[in-house]
């Protein structure tokens, strides 16, 4: 009877240090692996499915990215959560081009033959925002 007693405080205290020192949302910093790696020119790095990422414009790295005319883009989805690709912005989708929700590793291409800017946002997530800028 003596173990039972000793036993439980100890694990209290066990569970409360670990969750006491858990990052707080505030403080956490982005995992970023560069685009190169993955052949990406976009990604959504790790945790920009929290918000706050939109904050320093860093929920789609670059948040622009320039490109000619009928070159492709391709994003890659470097987070743990589900994330998508979609024209326009969340208020007004323009039903250009859409991703789908991409699971993490996966990749998005899109060609975009016609000049001109192209606002892109994340269904899932509608703080998440970008711009292909096509010349």
């Amino acid at each position: 009877m003596n173990k039972k007693i000793i036993i439980i405080p100890i694990a209290v205290t066990i569970v409360a240090i670990g969750i006491l020192s858990l990052p707080n949302a505030e403080e956490t910093e982005f995992d970023i692996v560069p685009a190169e790696i993955f052949e990406a020119d976009i990604i959504m790095p790790n945790k920009s499915s929290r918000p706050g990422c939109e904050q320093d414009d860093m929920c789609y790295i670059p948040p622009e990215f320039v490109i000619k005319q009928g070159d492709s883009v391709t994003w890659h989805n470097q987070d743990v959560a589900f994330h998508s690709v979609t024209s326009g912005l969340y208020e007004e989708r323009t039903n250009l081009f859409d991703s789908g929700h991409m699971d993490p590793d996966e990749q998005f291409s899109m060609t975009f033959d016609e000049q001109g800017t192209y606002d892109y946002f994340c269904s899932l997530h509608p703080w998440m925002k970008g711009k292909i800028i096509v010349e």
